[in-house]
């Protein structure tokens, strides 16, 4: 086991964490590309930059936009703030970039982490229930929107039980080789899955502005591809 374990930390780590970081790279240069071709060929070049500001952050708390579903938005908000905060800042993760690249930055205290870490385990089965028993919501949704959520408390709950021994029912290595693991199955996913919006979801709507400022061709564009150049409208 120490050999899988010395391999899942160093050649599989190395290489999930260099994917995910060159394939969101990848999301941000496309993305960047092809805002800027579309100003470039917009007819109306005035962007409502306060406006958009304000979309952006309302749109980054999640029950303000969804007002008649609001235990869903408050545990939607609670699971991305859990899964961003922990793997970030927690001490024995800092320790680590520490030793490793020399980098290092304030760690949230222990019995935080863990606070923070049941609640990404529970809002994630409360995400998956709501998935499986909301029609609306299940006729929605796609195989990663079932699958993602479990797959993201697997790192939190298998890291909560490395971090309490005594409560932990199975080997601790085996534990600590599926922690890693799971997390490097979530950095490769992310640039493939809906995970990307958490490089994305700042730009959704500068895009979508964008999308209304049409080319100055654009209405006889039109016309032509549906045959009625020229008619009057």
């Amino acid at each position: 086991m120490d050999a899988w374990l010395d391999w899942a930390r160093g050649p599989a780590f190395v290489f999930s964490f260099v994917f995910l970081l060159l394939g969101l790279l990848r999301h941000v240069a496309l993305t960047a590309w092809e805002v800027a071709h579309v100003w470039r060929r917009a007819g109306d070049r005035k962007l409502p930059l306060g406006k958009l500001l304000r979309a952006t952050l309302l749109w980054l708390v999640p029950f303000t936009r969804l007002r008649h579903r609001f235990w869903f938005g408050l545990t939607s908000l609670v699971f991305h703030v859990c899964i961003l905060v922990v793997p970030v800042f927690l001490a024995g993760h800092v320790a680590l970039w520490a030793r490793g690249l020399g980098l290092s930055w304030p760690a949230i205290p222990n019995a935080v982490a863990d606070a923070l870490t049941l609640l990404a385990v529970v809002t994630a089965v409360l995400l998956l229930g709501q998935r499986v028993f909301s029609r609306a919501t299940r006729s929605l949704s796609r195989v990663q929107d079932f699958a993602l959520p479990p797959l993201v408390a697997v790192p939190f709950a298998t890291g909560f039980l490395m971090m309490h021994p005594g409560w932990n029912p199975f080997d601790f290595q085996a534990t600590f080789f599926v922690h890693v693991m799971s997390a490097n199955l979530l950095f490769v996913l992310t640039p493939l899955t809906k995970l990307s919006h958490m490089i994305l979801m700042p730009s959704t709507q500068l895009v979508a502005e964008l999308a209304w400022h049409w080319p100055v061709d654009s209405g006889s564009a039109v016309g032509r591809a549906l045959g009625k150049e020229g008619e009057p409208v």
